[in-house]
This record gives C-alpha cells, sequence and structure tokens, in this order.
C-alpha cells in the first residue's frame, strides 16, 4: 500500500468537488489493497478535494469513506448507493453532490466490469448488460454533469476504459472490448465537442491491475478461483511486474489537475508497456 507521504501534490485541486463512481470494492475487510476508484479517492482526497461518491454496494462505498478519514482526518467524503445504468439514479447522486458541495469540478467515470463471451456464442442479455454498465453508465453520468461544469465555467472528466479497447488480451471478452473501445471515442468526441467550453474530457486506461478483485481469487477457497488467479498474474508485462491502483489514479488526477490543463481527448495508457509488447499477456 502506497505511503500518502509520496503521493504526488496539486496545489490547484484543492477546495474542488470530484463525483466519482464505482468508488467502492470486493474485498476482504481486513485487506489493505484499493480498488481503482477507490485509490483515486485516496489520491484527490490527499490534494483537498472533496468527494462524493457513488457504488451499487453502499456498503462497500462506505468502507471506502470510512478508511479516507481514518487516514486523513482532513478528508471531507459522501457516498450513495447509485446504479449508474439507471438514468434516475445517476441524476439522484448528481443533484445530491451538487446540493452537498454547489458544484462538480471532476467527474471520475470508474465503473466497469467484464464477462466472459465470444463472438459466436454469447448471449445477448448478457452482452446488453456488458454495454450499458461500461459504456451507457459514461453517457448518462456525463449528460447529466456536463452542463453543470459548462454553466459553472469549466470541469475536468476521466473515463475509465482498458487496454482491451486498444488490442486483444487473449481473453474472450467481446463484450467488454467493444464497450471500452467505444468508451475512447466517446472520449475523444466530447474532448472536441467541449474543449472551447473549458470542460476537458479524457480516459485513462489501464493495463493489468492487482486490484481487490485479482487478490480475492487468489484468497479464495475454491482452487478454479485461485487458479484464475495466478494465471492473471502470470503476465509478460515489460516493467516486469502489475500494476496497482495507486498507478491508474495517479494517471487520473493528473489529468483531473491543472497540469494536464491543454490536454483534450487524450487516451493516457498505463500497462507497463504491455500494449506495446508482443505476445499477448493476460
Amino acid at each position: 500500500m502506497a505511503d500518502p507521504s509520496t503521493f504526488p501534490t496539486y496545489p490547484d485541486l484543492r477546495g474542488k468537488v470530484a463525483l466519482i463512481t464505482g468508488i467502492g470494492q470486493v474485498g476482504l475487510p481486513t485487506s489493505t489493497t484499493w480498488g481503482n476508484g477507490a485509490a483515486t479517492a485516496r489520491l484527490l482526497s490527499h490534494n483537498g478535494v472533496k468527494i462524493f461518491g457513488c457504488d451499487l454496494n453502499l456498503t462497500a462505498a462506505e468502507r471506502t469513506k470510512t478508511r479516507l478519514t481514518e487516514e486523513n482526518a482532513n478528508a471531507e467524503c459522501e457516498v450513495l448507493s447509485c446504479d449508474v445504468t439507471k438514468k434516475e439514479q445517476v441524476q439522484a447522486v448528481v443533484d445530491a453532490c451538487v446540493e452537498k458541495w454547489g458544484r462538480i469540478d471532476i467527474l471520475v467515470n470508474n465503473v466497469g466490469m467484464t464477462a466472459p463471451g465470444d463472438p459466436g456464442n454469447m448471449d445477448e442479455e448478457l452482452w446488453d448488460r456488458q454495454i450499458e454498465l461500461n459504456l451507457k453508465s459514461v453517457y448518462l453520468c456525463c449528460r447529466a454533469v456536463l452542463p453543470i461544469m459548462e454553466k459553472q465555467g469549466g470541469g475536468a472528466v476521466i473515463n475509465n476504459a482498458s487496454i482491451t479497447a486498444l488490442r486483444y488480451i487473449g481473453k474472450p471478452q467481446i463484450a467488454y472490448a467493444s464497450a471500452k473501445a467505444a468508451v475512447l471515442q466517446y472520449t475523444r468526441a466530447a474532448g472536441v465537442m467541449y474543449a472551447g467550453r473549458n470542460v476537458r474530457v479524457n480516459a485513462v486506461v489501464p493495463g493489468l491491475i492487482y486490484s481487490p478483485l485479482v487478490e480475492n481469487l487468489l484468497n479464495s477457497e475454491e482452487e478454479a478461483d485461485r487458479e484464475v488467479g495466478r494465471k492473471i498474474t502470470r503476465h509478460n508485462v515489460p516493467m516486469g511486474r502489475m500494476g496497482e491502483p495507486e498507478d491508474v489514479a495517479g494517471a487520473v488526477v493528473f489529468l483531473a489537475s491543472s497540469s494536464a490543463k491543454y490536454v483534450v481527448g487524450h487516451a493516457l495508457v498505463v500497462d507497463g508497456g504491455i500494449t506495446l509488447a508482443t505476445g499477448t499477456g493476460g
């Protein structure tokens, strides 16, 4: 777990408000690992950002809030339950954030989940759920937040994609790969459309990340789960290690800061070099 004293600092972020979807995480209560959304909230909070988070699992979201406030006495964080594939629930969270903090300066669309399936046999309902979760959620959150950012004079949106949007990584996950590729094109198009309105839209593209989900698989009581975990960790990343959620968080917070004030529609790859290497990885 990263030492907060080593966190990068961005003074321009202090006092801003961030709305983060998928702020909770799966995992054992005793785990010290942070998920991508939780790690992003942690780094933003240490930079003085007020956090409003949501997650389908309210208990998981509340655990992130507790961890933030226990580690940082100055942390300001509120959380709600939300299914980000439902327009009414997304709007309710956005309204609650504005009511609480008065504005939204940063939107982090962090929700995502893969499911197995190849083009010849993937179930239609599973395909639809994957597209809704990984792509429609970005559209719904941006649809609710972009007008607020434009009205208040600016903001930054960071969408979480995946290297599956860039190349085949050896796993049959056609819907996830398609949705994440669409997220990148959505980011490019929206970035151009809103650049003149002082709203920057960018994306992070994580590679193989040692997340709480991977940790759970490795510690499972089921041998099948442990084998899946072992396969994930047997990688060919050129840097010689899987990434950490803090690596993703660092990229997100950079894109949210004024250090990236001239960066628009960009896909920032965070993968230790695997996308550029030969072989499929994973």
